[in-house]
């Protein structure tokens, strides 16, 4: 099947996204109202594909899209209306995963190899998962030979850095007017037990939150949105298998005000995991998640220790 420039997603037409040449790296949706100090974040949701890309692609777009955190920018999109901002990807995970370090790239994916004096070869990388990915989430090959080394930092430039700098900017400007952040980054997971959800049954917990064994973030707001997720009807478990990504690790400093929590929400919930489509469920798990921000944003100030509430901003000021 021949790929455009931008796959067209299945499913309702509310939920299609299209656009005409190259998007921005990202597309920042501010908060309606007075703002809150919280940044909801979808760094794998994006459905753009360069040609470039596509023409140097071994598989097809349907393999292509499995990487996809498909739909997660649309089952969020409503934090705005609660204060929050929402910073959401345009380009897909397979062109560029933004949830990655800007040097965890693989230097056999390019010709000439990259200089792996000036890289992080981590364990993401090795598995063939690094920034540039090797594979897609069905562990297939993406393209039919080496890239061009300066097609790695292209993307990077791009993509990577405006997207890192917005996030960056936008958490530096709440803790200044705050004094303090929070970055909720959202993604979704395979729900577990592959043969089962091949026939339709999605195992598994529904949501897992990573706050990295808790370094990322104060443990009242895991403590928080975990208890609101249940309350919200949804099963939960805490870092197992996933304790948090790059942005989770990298910007997540409590004792510097900055909390990262990563949510990994199960496909299986809201869309089929063969088609990519999503279910008759999808509007249901977008409401109680829409609860689930909206007592969040509005809560968690009040479980914040006892230090960081006494560094706050007084209304005078």
């Amino acid at each position: 099947m021949r790929m455009t420039k931008d796959l067209d997603i299945p499913g309702p037409s509310s939920l299609a996204a299209t656009s005409e040449g190259t998007p921005p790296a990202y597309i920042l949706k501010s908060p309606k109202g007075a703002p809150k100090p919280f940044i909801f974040a979808a760094p794998h949701s994006g459905r753009h594909y360069p040609q470039g890309m596509i023409d140097a692609a071994r598989i097809g777009a349907h393999s292509l899209r499995m990487s996809e955190d498909a739909f997660v920018d649309h089952l969020m999109d409503t934090v705005p209306n609660h204060g929050a901002s929402l910073l959401v990807a345009t380009h897909a995970r397979a062109f560029l995963d933004l949830n990655r370090g800007e040097m965890e790239l693989d230097p056999e994916m390019f010709n000439p190899p990259l200089d792996e004096r000036l890289l992080d070869i981590s364990h993401r990388v090795k598995a063939g998962l690094g920034i540039i990915p090797k594979l897609v989430a069905e562990g297939l090959s993406i393209y039919k030979n080496q890239l061009p080394a300066r097609e790695a930092f292209r993307r990077i430039d791009g993509v990577y850095k405006p997207y890192h700098n917005k996030l960056q900017d936008l958490l530096d400007a709440r803790q200044r007017q705050f004094g303090y952040a929070v970055l909720i980054d959202c993604h979704s997971m395979p729900s577990e037990a592959q043969g089962a959800r091949r026939r339709g049954r999605p195992t598994g917990p529904d949501i897992v939150l990573g706050d990295c064994w808790g370094a990322s973030c104060a443990r009242e707001l895991t403590s928080l949105a975990e208890e609101l997720l249940i309350r919200a009807g949804f099963s939960v478990r805490r870092n197992v298998p996933y304790s948090g990504g790059f942005s989770t690790q990298n910007y997540g400093s409590p004792n510097r005000g900055i909390h990262a929590l990563q949510i990994e929400l199960s496909r299986g919930l809201y869309m089929n995991e063969e088609t990519l489509e999503p279910r008759n469920e999808f509007a249901e798990v977008k409401e109680r998640l829409g609860w689930f921000s909206e007592m969040l944003i509005h809560d968690f100030a009040r479980f914040l220790p006892q230090h960081e509430r006494s560094n706050l901003p007084r209304a005078a000021e």
